[in-house]
């Protein structure tokens, strides 16, 4: 592997040290149309081996911009397909490192047809090993489908851009007016990219993602905890608009990794360790710190378009990874705007299917208000919640109390509007009324939430649930 190129030394970086060995150095193109037969392309613009993170095995790619720009010839996409096919046999993650200006126009078809099989290997591999892709350059084009067909996908601040057509094709669109291919785009209105910081950045926290996974669809990613298991959590009552905040307070040595962080930030989602083992969380975020400690975004307690997208696809990859799911609910209804209106029913749906469909281990906490059919679709026992917590002030209800007396009352005087309210919180909201009924199976105090949690998931850890016999779902 050559010491200079910008691909290899993203790899060096990657990777425990002296740990990577590179597979198949001196393929080149086997093209000649266009005069490529006179030009060197050195391991055919991309370099393939394998090595480890944290003495974990991984398989690892990175295009090099170096060599006819990067682009995807017929055994540049070979060894990109060759890679996964080892990956598979070994059930070991793949992480690519894209840099590439794409198609390569001299191969034409072989081109296309590379683009084709490594297609197909990552939609075989989806499920079965984690993929990563981190984005460094220039990645267009039918490129752009690559890290859509990962899991997790990391960009480069500046520097990097992803497409699928450039901005200046879009009708009526400039990179001045609206930059599509840049990274704050891609992570904060696509959705498309979970982490966005520098090249240093991004490959430490690559490393950091992979240690918070399994290797394949049946391992187990356990470590020894050196964390109190019975460690109070004080401040996390603090913490129920930021729940960022809140699930740090729970996990393992506080370490939470949130993905899609810039996206949907009504929603949070991330990875921790409880006990050592992995687990996967979503929740309901109202507030949003900064890193002063101050308010810098605020947000209703309602279920968001982009919000429950955001959760359902998270929680069918913890599903596919037997990866135990936690879930903080505060929800009061759904967001209410005509553009919302027009896809809401369909994301509930699919957020509502993605819980109840998994069948790992779910952990739902009611840490304030739980209103209507979003509370339902929020991981509620009615949908399959193995075990619900609620904190001793939360409310579990058809609505809110004031609401609910006013279309009761429809007609009567204020006195008699607030006696119901008073009344109906009492008897429909209270969180002992849903304990009563069997739908909370224990109220816990929130400084003790960590210790609960980790019971709670200690006891399913050998879970076997079955579902009715088919080839797949369709919502």
């Amino acid at each position: 592997m050559s010491t200079t190129s910008q691909a290899s030394q993203r790899i060096n970086a990657l990777l425990d040290e002296n740990s990577f060995v590179e597979i198949g150095a001196l393929v080149t193109a086997r093209a000649t149309d266009f005069n490529l037969k006179q030009t060197e392309t050195p391991s055919d613009g991309v370099i393939t081996g394998y090595g480890v993170i944290d003495g974990n095995l991984v398989y690892v790619y990175s295009q090099d911009a170096s060599v006819l720009n990067g682009t995807v010839g017929e055994m540049h996409a070979k060894k990109i397909a060759n890679l996964y096919d080892l990956a598979m046999k070994m059930g070991a993650p793949v992480i690519g490192l894209l840099d590439s200006a794409g198609l390569r126009l001299q191969e034409a078809t072989d081109a296309l047809n590379g683009f084709g099989e490594i297609y197909l290997k990552q939609s075989l591999a989806s499920g079965v090993i984690p993929q990563i892709t981190a984005v460094f350059g220039s990645c267009g084009g039918g490129l752009a489908v690559i890290p859509g067909l990962t899991d997790f996908t990391f960009m480069e601040a500046d520097k990097a851009k992803l497409f699928v057509n450039s901005p200046n094709a879009l009708d009526g669109n400039t990179v001045a007016k609206c930059d599509t291919s840049a990274a704050a785009f891609q992570s904060e209105e696509a959705g498309t990219v979970d982490v966005v910081a520098d090249e240093a950045s991004i490959l430490a926290q690559i490393r950091q993602l992979v240690s918070m996974l399994p290797a394949n669809n049946e391992d187990c990613a356990w470590e020894d905890c050196t964390d109190d298991l019975n460690r109070g959590c004080p401040e996390i009552v603090n913490c129920v608009g930021d729940t960022s905040l809140a699930l740090s307070q729970i996990a393992d040595n506080h370490l939470f990794v949130e993905v899609k962080q810039n996206y949907a930030k009504d929603m949070v989602a991330g990875f921790m360790k409880l006990n050592g083992a992995t687990v996967g969380a979503v929740a309901n975020r109202t507030e949003v710190y900064n890193e002063e400690g101050e308010v810098s975004e605020k947000f209703d307690a309602a279920l968001s378009v982009r919000g429950a997208e955001k959760a359902a696809e998270f929680i069918n990859f913890c599903d596919a990874f037997d990866i135990p799911v936690l879930s903080l609910t505060n929800v009061k209804g759904f967001a209410a705007t005509k553009c919302a209106e027009k896809k809401m029913a369909k994301a509930v749906a699919r957020l509502t299917y993605a819980f109840a469909n998994a069948t790992v281990p779910k952990v739902n906490v009611v840490i304030g208000k739980a209103y209507g059919s979003a509370y339902v679709a929020m991981n509620s026992k009615a949908i399959g919640a193995d075990i619900t917590l609620a904190w001793p002030d939360a409310e579990i209800g058809m609505m809110d109390a004031n609401l609910a007396a006013k279309i009761i009352c429809d007609g009567q005087g204020s006195d008699a509007i607030d006696a119901c309210a008073k009344e109906y919180a009492a008897l429909q909201n209270n969180v002992t009324s849903a304990a009563k009924r069997g739908y909370v199976d224990q109220i816990v105090e929130p400084a003790d939430t960590r210790k609960y949690v980790i019971g709670a998931f200690e006891m399913l850890a050998a879970k076997s649930e079955g579902r009715p016999e088919k080839k797949h779902g369709t919502v």
